[in-house]
């Protein structure tokens, strides 16, 4: 109570006044590195939410049952036809200290996939600071950067690391810091441990750089004047890594060299095959031969497989059709945006004002959408993740030119171009949000634009979950895979003469790859497995049948007729033209059914003492 009998009125006290105002300026200093730090983390959770929710695609299902064997022996040896080793190493290490799930196995490519929206903040010095934070929220959000972030595949990592790379290299010119160039150096090792197509990367880079220099140099007049210009600027350059040009040039090479080892101990570690690895720390004398398998070999393995052309044999359009068509229904808004980004660089903003850096990023889109129909050996939407990369540059750009086009219609009472820009906004925001909740986790066909041809339908998983269940209790053969001869064709699917092989690489020859991605689930289990003969009847290969057998959708009719006392479940094995039926003995789910884990019973509530 006050003096008077009045109610004193709670205040700050100054100190809590001065906290506060701190608070304050210290949110307004970094409000764009808090931006995108909460990006970021929306980013990561996006792209983990139920991140086993999807069945295996064929892809996952061979990487990942290579990884379980890779997990089971210790072996390990680079194989360009699975792509680079990244996710297996890092795979291996992580099923030692989480559940083999799913999840856990597309884990990587989620949270570095997640990582992506924190490049933006490399690019901070050629972009305005609202370029900065859109080009962050469109890495975190565009659909098929989500989607494939969410797929245990390699593409996602190698544009991930690569535009690190290219951030860091502008940071060292930025800000005339050599330790960029080292963290440059480390980005680089890493996208060159995930896909080939990494060579490419640098490749773009160069070329776009190239274009970049040339068209200055002859849209200037006074070329004597730019060509000044620069050596001014380099020899400014040099003066601050040394006292002298002799030190500076010094600094300059230790880098270099440094950044070289840095890439070669990254590439190596990598590449390098297990156990020989670990068997060389102890014994030096087997190191060269290891570090000759990381390296050149590595390499003569890579060039052997996808240097020659023969796997790119195929009509051009076709594929480039088939890439256009996944960036309009997966990225419409990068495309969108990125068109108004890249006109209004060009045109709108004048001579002035034009920036090499939005001009780089169009040249290297450009180069990528036209040269992967050309690199690529198949159809998939993936490779559409190395066009929205750097096109999402521009379309920051173009989201910008229309947040301040609204500004200035609002400012200046003009409306409708304001309505107009926003509409267009609004749309893109939309779309966006529309395009991620129809194709997450999704397994339909209508989608086929963005998703890939060898993926099964989800209903699928729940399936292969009773057949893990079923295999754990049996005692025995578990599995048996009805070999066949698809219709009109002449090749054998689901038929291993030696299921052994598939132990060791190659594994197994094609029939093996036409169960995929069963096999993974399969060995997760540890299920045993055989398959008959497509030349044995289906009444003599099912006389002895085990508690599982699985055939192709063609062979469902004949194999109904033998099996009577199994339940059938039929799915969708690729996006069309393919099924599978998983036929499962009655008594044995029954029997599973009634065994106290399968399924659990309802917890009872616990009795409480009044």
């Amino acid at each position: 109570m006050s003096a008077d009998g009045g109610v004193e009125h709670p205040h700050k006290s100054p100190a809590d006044s001065a906290t506060i105002e701190k608070i304050m300026r210290l949110c307004r200093r970094y409000q764009i590195t808090l931006l995108l730090g909460f990006t970021t983390i929306a980013a990561i959770f996006i792209r983990i939410v139920d991140l086993g929710g999807r069945v295996f695609h064929w892809d996952e299902g061979r990487v990942g049952y290579w990884i379980l064997r890779f997990h089971e022996t210790g072996i390990h040896t680079y194989r360009p036809i699975v792509h680079g080793p990244f996710i297996p190493v890092i795979d291996r290490w992580l099923f030692e200290i989480l559940a083999v799930t799913d999840a856990t196995a597309r884990l990587p490519v989620a949270i570095i996939g997640g990582l992506l929206p924190l490049a933006a903040w490399l690019f901070r010095s050629r972009l305005r600071r609202i370029e900065v934070v859109v080009l962050a929220v469109l890495f975190a959000l565009s659909p098929l950067l989500v989607y494939y972030s969410r797929f245990m595949r390699n593409d996602v990592l190698v544009a991930v690391f690569a535009i690190f790379a290219l951030g860091f290299i502008i940071r060292a010119i930025d800000t005339g810091k050599l330790r960029y160039i080292l963290m440059s150096a480390a980005a680089f090792g890493l996208s060159f441990t995930t896909k080939e197509n990494a060579i490419l990367y640098p490749v773009c880079f160069v070329g776009a750089g190239l274009l970049i220099v040339d068209r200055r140099f002859f849209v200037v007049e006074n070329k004597a004047n730019m060509l000044r210009q620069w050596k001014i600027w380099l020899s400014s350059a040099l003066s601050t890594h040394g006292s002298t040009r002799g030190n500076a040039l010094l600094r300059i090479t230790a880098t270099a060299v440094g950044s070289g080892a840095i890439f070669m101990i990254i590439f190596v570690f990598f590449y390098a095959p297990r156990p020989e690895l670990w068997q060389a720390l102890s014994t030096p004398g087997q190191l060269p031969d290891v570090l000759r398998a990381g390296s050149i070999g590595a390499i003569e393995d890579f060039i052997s497989m996808w240097a020659t052309g023969e796997r790119q044999d195929h009509p051009y359009l076709p594929y480039l059709y088939d890439l256009a068509e996944t960036l309009v229904y997966g990225a419409p808004a990068i495309v969108t945006f990125g068109l108004i980004g890249i006109f209004t660089n060009r045109y709108r903003l004048g001579q002035t004002h034009r920036r090499p850096f939005i001009s780089f990023t169009f040249f290297w889109a450009t180069a990528s959408l036209v040269g992967y129909p050309l690199a690529t050996d198949i159809q998939a939407p993936w490779v559409g993740v190395h066009v929205l990369v750097p096109l999402a540059v521009p379309a920051a750009v173009g989201i910008a030119v229309l947040f301040n086009v609204i500004r200035e219609g609002l400012e200046n009472t003009d409306y409708v171009t304001a309505g107009l820009a926003a509409m267009i906004l609004f749309t893109g925001v939309f779309g966006i949000a529309a395009a991620n909740t129809t194709y997450f986790n999704s397994t339909a066909e209508a989608d086929k634009q963005v998703l890939q041809w060898a993926q099964p339908e989800n209903e699928l998983k729940g399936t292969l979950d009773t057949v893990d269940a079923v295999a754990e209790a049996n005692q025995g053969l578990d599995v048996l895979f009805v070999g066949t001869t698809p219709p009109n064709g002449n090749t054998e699917d689901l038929y291993v003469r030696n299921e052994t092989s598939a132990a060791v690489a190659p594994p197994g020859g094609p029939a093996w790859h036409s169960r995929l991605p069963i096999p993974w689930y399969l060995e997760r289990a540890n299920a045993n497995v055989t398959s008959t003969d497509p030349s044995v009847s289906t009444s003599e290969a099912l006389s002895d049948p085990p508690p599982i057998v699985i055939s192709k959708g063609h062979d469902q009719a004949e194999v109904e007729t033998v099996l009577s006392e199994y339940q059938a479940f039929e799915h969708n094995f690729r996006l069309w033209g393919d099924r599978i039926v998983i036929f499962i003995d009655r008594d044995a789910m029954d029997n599973r059914t009634q065994e106290s884990s399968w399924p659990p019973p309802p917890a009872e509530p616990a009795e409480v003492d009044s």
